[in-house]
């Protein structure tokens, strides 16, 4: 399960955050998502939730903001939502390239 490392990560980028900002503890961590990144949401929850017992941030909240999965035509510049994997171009049968939807970042952090 890479939720783990995944969690992991994250309370890695708070502590390091908190210690660089004199916090005592982190309240929400902001996550971006995307939807080609292969994660899923409720393993990343519940793998959180385990992490954070004991730490500065047990307790925070953790807000998940999906992003879509976006491609650009390299042939005619048209962007679409790509859905069910489709990367051909509708409009001149060119490939998609992805612009959105391979995100996994913390966006931001809310400290006390």
């Amino acid at each position: 399960m890479h939720e783990m490392a995944i969690a992991e990560g994250i309370l890695d980028i708070a502590k390091e955050q908190a210690a660089r900002e004199q916090s005592g503890r982190v309240t929400k961590i902001g996550l971006l998502v995307g939807e080609m990144a292969g994660v899923e949401e409720d393993a990343l929850r519940f793998c959180f939730s385990a992490l954070v017992k004991g730490t500065l941030a047990e307790g925070a909240a953790l807000s998940v903001a999906r992003v879509p999965l976006v491609g650009r035509c390299a042939a005619c510049g048209h962007e679409q939502a790509i859905e069910k994997y489709n990367f051909i171009c509708p409009k001149c049968g060119g490939g998609l390239a992805v612009i959105s939807g391979r995100e996994l970042r913390v966006e931001y952090l809310e400290m006390d």
